[in-house]
Protein backbone atom coordinates (compact mmCIF):
# COMPACT_ATOMS: atom_id res chain seq x y z
CA UNK A 1 0.00 0.00 0.00
CA UNK A 2 1.02 3.52 -1.29
CA UNK A 3 0.88 6.07 1.48
CA UNK A 4 -0.21 9.70 0.96
CA UNK A 5 1.99 12.00 2.43
CA UNK A 6 1.32 16.01 3.06
CA UNK A 7 2.77 18.67 3.82
CA UNK A 8 1.86 21.94 5.31
CA UNK A 9 3.39 25.68 3.77
CA UNK A 10 2.90 29.45 4.24
CA UNK A 11 1.79 31.27 1.39
CA UNK A 12 0.59 35.18 0.77
CA UNK A 13 -3.14 33.68 1.29
CA UNK A 14 -2.03 31.14 4.38
CA UNK A 15 -1.45 27.75 5.29
CA UNK A 16 -1.55 25.88 2.49
CA UNK A 17 -0.83 22.06 1.65
CA UNK A 18 -0.17 19.22 -0.34
CA UNK A 19 -0.88 16.10 -0.49
CA UNK A 20 1.44 12.98 -2.68
CA UNK A 21 1.68 9.49 -3.03
CA UNK A 22 4.84 8.55 -4.62
CA UNK A 23 5.39 12.01 -7.07
CA UNK A 24 1.57 12.49 -7.89
CA UNK A 25 -0.08 15.00 -6.11
CA UNK A 26 -3.51 13.88 -4.81
CA UNK A 27 -5.02 16.54 -3.20
CA UNK A 28 -4.02 20.30 -2.83
CA UNK A 29 -5.90 22.12 0.38
CA UNK A 30 -6.02 26.08 0.47
CA UNK A 31 -6.35 27.67 3.93
CA UNK A 32 -8.38 26.49 6.21
CA UNK A 33 -7.67 28.70 9.17
CA UNK A 34 -4.37 26.71 11.51
CA UNK A 35 -2.35 24.23 11.34
CA UNK A 36 -4.56 22.23 13.69
CA UNK A 37 -7.41 22.29 11.10
CA UNK A 38 -5.74 21.71 7.70
CA UNK A 39 -4.16 18.41 9.38
CA UNK A 40 -7.72 17.26 10.34
CA UNK A 41 -9.00 18.08 7.32
CA UNK A 42 -5.93 16.04 5.20
CA UNK A 43 -6.00 13.16 7.66
CA UNK A 44 -10.32 13.07 6.59
CA UNK A 45 -9.17 13.08 3.17
CA UNK A 46 -6.46 10.66 3.79
CA UNK A 47 -6.88 8.59 6.04
CA UNK A 48 -3.80 7.10 6.99
CA UNK A 49 -1.62 9.98 5.56
CA UNK A 50 1.19 11.16 7.14
CA UNK A 51 3.28 14.38 7.22
CA UNK A 52 6.80 14.18 5.57
CA UNK A 53 9.13 16.33 4.17
CA UNK A 54 9.01 17.24 1.10
CA UNK A 55 10.16 15.62 -1.99
CA UNK A 56 12.74 17.79 -4.60
CA UNK A 57 9.22 18.02 -6.83
CA UNK A 58 7.22 18.57 -4.31
CA UNK A 59 9.40 20.99 -2.79
CA UNK A 60 9.54 23.10 -6.69
CA UNK A 61 5.80 22.56 -6.52
CA UNK A 62 5.80 24.32 -3.03
CA UNK A 63 8.00 27.56 -4.56
CA UNK A 64 5.69 27.62 -7.53
CA UNK A 65 2.75 27.83 -5.64
CA UNK A 66 4.42 30.38 -3.14
CA UNK A 67 5.63 32.61 -6.16
CA UNK A 68 2.27 32.31 -8.16
CA UNK A 69 -0.21 33.44 -4.84
CA UNK A 70 2.79 36.46 -4.51
CA UNK A 71 1.32 37.43 -8.12
CA UNK A 72 4.17 36.10 -10.24
CA UNK A 73 2.54 34.71 -13.61
CA UNK A 74 3.64 30.97 -13.04
CA UNK A 75 2.44 27.82 -14.84
CA UNK A 76 1.80 24.56 -13.38
CA UNK A 77 0.01 23.13 -16.37
CA UNK A 78 3.14 20.54 -15.30
CA UNK A 79 2.39 19.84 -11.77
CA UNK A 80 1.83 15.81 -11.74
CA UNK A 81 -1.81 15.27 -10.86
CA UNK A 82 -3.66 12.34 -10.91
CA UNK A 83 -6.55 12.94 -13.42
CA UNK A 84 -7.11 9.22 -14.04
CA UNK A 85 -9.68 9.03 -10.76
CA UNK A 86 -12.29 11.65 -12.62
CA UNK A 87 -14.81 10.25 -14.93
CA UNK A 88 -14.73 11.71 -18.51
CA UNK A 89 -16.55 15.21 -18.25
CA UNK A 90 -14.58 16.44 -14.84
CA UNK A 91 -11.17 15.46 -16.55
CA UNK A 92 -12.43 17.41 -19.93
CA UNK A 93 -13.49 20.22 -17.68
CA UNK A 94 -10.32 20.27 -15.57
CA UNK A 95 -8.09 19.67 -18.64
CA UNK A 96 -9.43 23.18 -19.90
CA UNK A 97 -9.43 24.80 -16.85
CA UNK A 98 -5.70 24.16 -16.61
CA UNK A 99 -4.61 26.10 -19.73
CA UNK A 100 -6.13 29.44 -18.14
CA UNK A 101 -3.35 31.48 -17.66
CA UNK A 102 -3.00 34.21 -14.51
CA UNK A 103 -4.66 36.70 -14.83
CA UNK A 104 -7.14 35.05 -16.84
CA UNK A 105 -10.74 33.34 -16.77
CA UNK A 106 -13.38 31.86 -18.46
CA UNK A 107 -16.73 31.57 -18.06
CA UNK A 108 -18.55 28.49 -16.69
CA UNK A 109 -20.26 28.88 -20.37
CA UNK A 110 -17.39 29.25 -22.06
CA UNK A 111 -15.87 25.95 -20.81
CA UNK A 112 -19.70 24.39 -21.50
CA UNK A 113 -18.84 25.79 -25.44
CA UNK A 114 -15.80 24.27 -25.57
CA UNK A 115 -17.24 20.59 -24.17
CA UNK A 116 -19.51 21.23 -27.30
CA UNK A 117 -23.21 21.67 -25.23
CA UNK A 118 -23.66 25.54 -23.57
CA UNK A 119 -26.25 23.88 -21.50
CA UNK A 120 -23.52 22.09 -19.87
CA UNK A 121 -22.65 25.05 -17.88
CA UNK A 122 -23.41 24.14 -14.49
CA UNK A 123 -22.35 20.65 -15.11
CA UNK A 124 -18.96 22.49 -15.30
CA UNK A 125 -19.87 24.48 -11.85
CA UNK A 126 -20.37 21.69 -10.12
CA UNK A 127 -17.32 19.52 -11.44
CA UNK A 128 -15.49 22.94 -10.48
CA UNK A 129 -17.05 22.45 -7.07
CA UNK A 130 -15.34 19.29 -6.53
CA UNK A 131 -12.32 20.01 -7.52
CA UNK A 132 -9.60 18.13 -5.13
CA UNK A 133 -6.61 20.65 -6.71
CA UNK A 134 -7.28 24.01 -6.56
CA UNK A 135 -4.52 26.01 -7.49
CA UNK A 136 -3.05 23.95 -9.98
CA UNK A 137 -6.55 23.53 -11.72
CA UNK A 138 -6.96 27.00 -11.37
CA UNK A 139 -10.96 26.71 -10.59
CA UNK A 140 -10.70 30.32 -9.21
CA UNK A 141 -10.15 31.08 -13.23
CA UNK A 142 -13.09 30.09 -14.17
CA UNK A 143 -16.26 33.05 -13.60
CA UNK A 144 -19.91 33.38 -13.96
CA UNK A 145 -21.46 34.87 -17.04
CA UNK A 146 -20.59 38.54 -16.55
CA UNK A 147 -17.80 38.61 -14.85
CA UNK A 148 -19.61 37.93 -11.76
CA UNK A 149 -17.31 35.73 -9.41
CA UNK A 150 -20.04 32.92 -9.30
CA UNK A 151 -19.11 30.40 -6.19
CA UNK A 152 -16.35 28.63 -4.94
CA UNK A 153 -16.14 25.90 -2.26
CA UNK A 154 -13.06 26.75 -0.19
CA UNK A 155 -12.99 28.29 3.06
CA UNK A 156 -14.05 31.63 2.19
CA UNK A 157 -16.13 31.03 -0.67
CA UNK A 158 -16.23 33.74 -3.29
CA UNK A 159 -14.37 35.91 -0.86
CA UNK A 160 -10.90 33.42 -1.29
CA UNK A 161 -11.84 33.35 -4.81
CA UNK A 162 -11.53 36.94 -5.31
CA UNK A 163 -8.63 36.97 -3.38
CA UNK A 164 -6.79 34.53 -5.93
CA UNK A 165 -7.79 36.65 -8.84
CA UNK A 166 -6.78 39.68 -7.67
CA UNK A 167 -3.37 38.11 -7.07
CA UNK A 168 -3.12 37.22 -10.50
CA UNK A 169 -4.19 40.92 -11.78
CA UNK A 170 -7.66 39.71 -12.32
CA UNK A 171 -10.40 42.35 -11.88
CA UNK A 172 -13.57 40.62 -11.94
CA UNK A 173 -16.64 42.92 -13.11
CA UNK A 174 -15.09 43.46 -15.94
CA UNK A 175 -14.64 41.62 -19.32
CA UNK A 176 -15.74 38.29 -18.30
CA UNK A 177 -13.41 36.40 -20.76
CA UNK A 178 -9.63 37.73 -21.41
CA UNK A 179 -8.74 34.31 -22.50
Amino acid sequence: MITTHFTLFDTALGLCALAWRDDMIVGVQLPEGGADQSRARLHRRFPGSAEAEPTPLIANLITRIRALLEGQPVDLTDAPVDMSVFEPFSRQVYEIARGIPPGQAMTYGEIAERLGDKLLARDVGQAMGKNPYPIIIPCHRVVAAGGKLGGFSARGGASTKQKLLAIEGYAPGGQASLF
